[in-house]
């Protein structure tokens, strides 16, 4: 992998909620910093990138890192829009 290159994470998941119901999705891609997102803090991020509540439970399964252009702003910059 290029080094300078931007990378995504490409994904499945299933968040379950304390009030009940589920969430699921395939092949889910998430702009991320660096080569590389561990399970937490990928269950976390996309929790927070999608404004869920009442989150119980994250699962990820087939989780893999290409390198592709991120499709939005920069991280830092997308996090201050979404606590404004």
């Amino acid at each position: 992998m290029d080094p300078t290159a931007q990378h995504r994470v490409v994904f499945d998941f299933e968040i379950g909620f304390g009030n009940g119901g589920d969430l699921r999705g395939r092949d889910f891609r998430l702009d991320i910093e660096g080569r590389d997102i561990d399970d937490a803090a990928l269950a976390r991020r996309l929790v927070d990138d999608l404004r869920l509540l009442m989150v119980e439970t994250v699962r990820v399964r087939n989780k893999r890192i290409v390198a592709e252009p991120h499709k939005r702003p920069a991280a830092a910059a997308h996090e201050g829009e979404l606590r404004q």
